[in-house]
């Protein structure tokens, strides 16, 4: 196989696998927690702790297919797994986010994500989980907000017959933010360049178990706030997860950033798909 042929194999491979999916992971960038791009510095090694809880809402569409939303509320406390905290390290500094999505599915089959959008936040006091504010979610969405990524057409994974995350279900969720989505600040690459001059991509493996007794106040401000439902322990009555329909799960995974392309590579690839449409000429 000669060097174009193999050029235009790598790039059909890449494209068939999506960009996010397709480039390597951003390794040693730098999170600096307070956004002063000097005082909060923390090196990340490859990514992000997260962990929250989500209310999921199905709609049946016929046969074994549904769509769904979910609306969700993520504690982001640590990097690589090291158990040190954020606020540890830097007192006063506390990272959440929100999340919302859309997406479509099968009954004991494979669910995928449509749309949505990831919020992150910087805040000086620990507010995620006792917000207890009508205008707040579990303390979520209080602060700063820092980062704003609008998800990718595709991710999920399987679901059992009842459109529950199957046990320690993997889930993968897919993302973009383009320049300006980021706060300047916060975000560095391994070279040192502020992500938020950057289009930068980014993905997301959270591990999804069903809660069967969710909190109060986690019911309040994320069901019946954050995602507008009106049923089910919303109205005065005690909340219980009605499965098929409805329910909460609780998630903890990893938030990584793709490499953001060198100029090199960016041309390199065009080369590529130059390569695939002179073999396809050559074909006909």
């Amino acid at each position: 196989m000669n060097f174009m042929k193999k050029l235009g194999c790598a790039a059909a491979v890449s494209l068939a696998a999506g960009t996010v999916q397709a480039a390597p992971v951003m390794n040693n960038w730098t999170f600096d927690v307070n956004g002063s791009a000097a005082g909060g510095a923390i090196p990340v090694r490859e990514y992000l702790d997260v962990n929250g809880n989500a209310f999921i809402n199905i709609t049946r569409t016929g046969g074994t297919s549904f769509s769904f939303t979910e609306h969700a509320v993520f504690n982001v406390r640590q990097n690589d797994s090291n158990g040190t905290s954020f606020h540890d390290v830097f007192p006063g500094n506390y990272i959440s986010a929100t999340f919302e999505a859309t997406g479509t599915g099968n009954f004991s089959g494979q669910f995928s994500f449509t749309g949505g959008s990831i919020k992150m936040y910087h805040n000086t006091v620990n507010q995620y989980g006792t917000a207890g504010s009508s205008t707040e979610y579990f303390g979520a969405n209080t602060g700063t907000l820092i980062g704003t990524f609008s998800l990718l057409p595709g991710g999920g994974g399987r679901v059992d017959a009842s459109g529950d995350p199957t046990n320690n279900g993997n889930v993968s969720i897919f993302a973009s933010a383009g320049k300006g989505t980021l706060a300047a600040g916060y975000f560095f690459t391994d070279k040192g360049v502020d992500m938020s001059t950057l289009n930068n991509t980014a993905y997301a493996f959270t591990n999804a178990n069903t809660i069967g007794s969710p909190a109060s106040l986690l019911v309040n401000e994320v069901a019946c706030q954050f995602a507008g439902f009106t049923g089910n322990g919303c109205n005065g009555e005690a909340y219980t997860n009605a499965p098929g329909d409805y329910f909460f799960v609780g998630n903890n995974g990893q938030f990584k950033f793709n490499e953001v392309p060198e100029p090199t590579s960016v041309a390199l690839f065009g080369i590529a798909l130059f390569g695939i449409g002179a073999m396809r000429r050559r074909v006909k």
